[in-house]
């Protein structure tokens, strides 16, 4: 069936990569859409975490979107109320307020034989839109550890993706469960109220010096009146950041030369030979997440913090217990233990065979070029499995992603088509492309344990190359890798 109607998107998610979604749709013409996000304000991720310390690890002039400089950024590393006020500001710019709905939590989408896509809020209403993009990121549902009597615990506890800031700190015995991302952002904040805190570290994690430098007045007026300033101050980042992708390259020098800058800043900033090693990781570079962090080492060093290198056995009525046999009493227990990341279930997908997004992607997720997957017709992830690349901020990997889906439904509509489906030969080929690439970078090794692999040992969240290889593979992409219905 043909059709040269307008085409009804549905984008779920507020985040930086919904919001540039919407922006490429109303450029390329598109105005019927909406912008489901289950928050109050746009800004996904930025609008939903609010723990002491949280900051983006990538520069603030790079954490932007590359049509949006924002010249006012308060230093060259930013918190995140300055993040979710920017990202907000651009959803108006943009146009997109009239398209947003706020407050409202997508169920349930399920795959219409027509050519339509039926959403259901939690609240029980429903819609129907031709195309859904899915935009809904990968940091929101908390993962705890598995462990007995994590409910047995009399005191506070909390996951620190969701901060309990109804309770007082100071004084109180607290334990950080984990020593990654959040922890690292964490700790610096609460060793300044805590009675006594303890950190549990289960691994240790490569952590570089952030280097925050406050922008004055004067600089920030300089950046207003002359944009060009903040195009070569992105520019030099990009090269600075272009640097992860050989950090990462197993057999490269510039590995050991990242392992050595954060050797060498353990070994200035932390006192206690002890401690020092065992802040050293026993990974490569890049199998885990790479940290930045100005205050977490120096952190370690005060009299009420003590950083205990080992994971959590048990939980207690009063405490836990680690998994070297130490009970450890505490007051409060925060863990930092990280996300469920590609949580397909999370929204109840059902494709054109019947079958589930989560029973699809469970064991093996996979996306062709990272934006779509077969039997899910008309439906899109606009950060899907291994469509993010690492040696450019996200900002960049979601631009183009929704560049070219917007660009993809531009053809279906010029074809006259209802539908457009990856073909499976092309998602095929692309995956076993890929496959041969994994084992050259640190975090898709088989010898690495991360969440950057899952338990079938697949690596489903970075795309194994350079933004360059990835903005070429996008821009031969045409509905020649798809089938149109």
């Amino acid at each position: 069936m043909k059709t040269n109607k307008q085409l009804r998107v549905a984008i779920i998610g507020a985040g930086p990569a919904g919001i540039a979604a919407g922006r490429e749709l109303l450029q390329k013409g598109f105005k019927e859409f909406t912008i489901f996000d289950a928050l109050d304000a746009p800004g996904g991720t930025w609008r939903l975490h609010s723990y002491p310390g949280l900051a983006c690890d990538v520069w603030a002039h790079s954490y932007s979107f590359s049509y949006t400089p924002n010249p006012d950024w308060s230093a060259n590393f930013v918190d995140q109320p300055e993040i979710q006020a920017y990202l907000a500001r651009c959803a108006t710019e943009f146009g997109l307020d009239p398209h947003i709905t706020l407050n409202t939590r997508i169920d349930r989408a399920h795959y219409q034989p027509g050519g339509s896509w039926k959403l259901l809020t939690s609240t029980g209403a429903c819609y129907e839109f031709d195309v859904v993009i899915n935009a809904m990121g990968n940091q929101h549902t908390p993962l705890y550890p598995d462990v007995p009597g994590i409910d047995l615990f009399a005191g506070e506890s909390w996951h620190g993706t969701r901060w309990n800031h109804q309770v007082d700190l100071v004084g109180k015995r607290v334990v950080i469960v984990g020593s990654a991302a959040s922890a690292v952002q964490i700790v610096p904040e609460l060793a300044e109220l805590a009675g006594h805190l303890t950190v549990l570290q289960r691994s240790a994690n490569w952590i570089m010096p952030r280097g925050k430098k406050t922008y004055s007045a004067r600089r920030k007026q300089l950046m207003r009146r002359f944009p060009s300033l903040i195009a070569a101050t992105r520019k030099w980042q990009q090269t600075v950041m272009g640097q992860v992708e050989y950090a990462v390259t197993l057999g490269h020098k510039r590995m050991g030369q990242f392992e050595n800058v954060v050797k060498r800043y353990i070994k200035r900033t932390v006192t206690d030979p002890e401690t020092q090693e065992a802040l050293l990781p026993d990974s490569h570079y890049g199998c885990k997440r790479g940290l930045v962090s100005d205050d977490f080492y120096p952190a370690l060093n005060r009299d009420n913090v003590e950083l205990i290198a080992s994971g959590l056995r048990e939980v207690t009525p009063t405490g836990l217990i680690t998994e070297d046999g130490l009970s450890i009493e505490a007051d409060i227990i925060v863990y930092c233990t990280g996300y469920r990341i590609l949580d397909f279930d999370r929204i109840d997908v059902v494709g054109a065979s019947g079958r589930s997004l989560a029973d699809t992607m469970a064991d093996d997720p996979r996306a062709h070029k990272g934006i779509s997957v077969p039997d899910f017709p008309n439906y899109f992830f606009a950060v899907g499995p291994n469509g993010l690349v690492l040696n450019v901020s996200y900002f960049m990997s979601a631009e183009k992603n929704v560049e070219t889906i917007v660009r993809l439904l531009g053809e279906m509509q010029s074809a006259g088509a209802a539908s457009i489906e990856v073909s499976r030969k092309a998602f095929k080929e692309y995956n076993q492309w890929m496959d041969t690439r994994f084992e050259r970078f640190s975090w898709g090794s088989s010898d690495c344990s991360s969440y950057y692999r899952n338990a079938a040992g697949h690596a489903p969240f970075l795309f194994p190359g350079n933004f360059k290889e990835y903005r070429g593979l996008h821009e031969k992409t045409g509905v020649d890798e798809y089938e149109l219905a």
